[in-house]
């Protein structure tokens, strides 16, 4: 499928902040930047995106913006799911709820970004309008615990989700803007099927839903589970919509399959290991940065905001990668 899009791939290879491996005087550093493709336009503005490799696109943009990818923490539906894929056709995980692991992670997210300063540092949340996702984005960005008598509706209300969480306030945090564009793929699953706005606004008050259209969920239908290729379609859209945004710090929530094919049409015209890289699945609160800067303020820096996800770990196998693995084996006899 070919997109329409002003963006060419550049790659600057840079190992995983992680672990930082020790080097000789003999060997060259391993944090020593190693270029693929070098003819960049010198009036160009390059996407830089921190993954455990940095990546550089040409953008027809002059802003700097840094967009911080996070995926869901672990739901209901991925612990189900792993189990048993036809969990994934249940009711029983309509708009599926973080698990008590996944609040876990959810803390150490929030205790990530701020030791390494991008929660004073993010201008606004961008979260996809269904229950993990909202859950994740307030207990990882939003303030601590609310209190009655703040002068700030809280970000989420106490027990959204039979969670038996108190409420989180949203004193001192950015504002949330609900976005339908980075939702999960859409169809077939209930896991994936939103409330209505209605539902969401009293659980959510501090959390923007001005920007959906509908009430009800007019994209999910229950037959039809959404196309690879219009998942990464829609991805596309969804970063070009990001791109004319004001803010220069924008953290996006979203989901394993939307952020998985949304970048999937980058990369191409690289080595498949290369390609392997950049689209590789989210792990459950998994944080990686994304940077649009201009050419000069190109840098051989890797990102100190980068976070591993699973912490604690945790079941958290994606429903289209269950798919995908249910009919591989098939196809090769064996029962799944």
């Amino acid at each position: 499928m070919t997109f329409s899009t002003p963006f060419s791939l550049f790659l600057l290879l840079i190992p995983s902040p992680i672990s930082k491996p020790t080097t000789t005087a003999a060997s060259p550093s391993p944090y020593s930047p190693r270029l693929l493709k070098t003819t960049i336009p010198s009036s160009s503005s390059v996407l830089r995106c921190s993954f455990v490799s940095v990546i550089w696109m040409q953008l027809q943009v002059k802003v700097f913006t840094r967009c911080t990818g996070v995926r869901h923490a672990q739901g209901i539906h991925n612990v189900a799911g792993e189990k048993d894929h036809s969990a994934y056709l249940s009711e029983e995980l309509f708009d599926a709820h973080l698990t008590p692991l996944g609040w876990q992670q959810v803390d150490d997210l929030h205790k990530h970004v701020q030791a390494c300063g991008l929660l004073k540092k993010v201008e606004l949340v961008v979260v996809s309008p269904l229950l993990r996702t909202m859950q994740t984005a307030a207990g990882a960005f939003g303030g601590r615990s609310y209190k009655d008598g703040i002068d700030a509706p809280p970000l989420m209300v106490a027990n959204v989700g039979d969670s038996d969480r108190p409420a989180i306030s949203s004193l001192n945090s950015p504002p949330f803007l609900a976005v339908e564009l980075c939702r999960e793929l859409l169809g077939v699953h209930p896991c994936d099927r939103r409330r209505s706005i209605n539902e969401y606004r009293p659980l959510f008050p501090a959390i923007d839903f001005s920007l959906i259209e509908n009430d009800d969920d007019v994209l999910w239908t229950p037959d039809v589970r959404e196309k690879n290729e219009d998942v990464a379609a829609r991805g596309m859209k969804f970063l070009n919509w990001l791109w004319t945004r004001k803010e220069k710090e924008i953290a996006v929530v979203s989901h394993s399959g939307f952020l998985f094919h949304a970048l999937s049409a980058f990369g191409n015209d690289c080595h498949p290991s290369v390609k392997k890289e950049i689209c590789k699945h989210f792990a459950n609160c998994e944080l990686r940065s994304m940077v649009i800067v201009d050419r000069g303020m190109i840098g051989s820096d890797s990102s100190t905001t980068n976070y591993p996800g699973k912490i604690p770990n945790g079941l958290d196998l994606p429903s289209d990668v269950a798919n995908e693995k249910k009919h591989h084996h098939k196809e090769k006899g064996a029962a799944y």
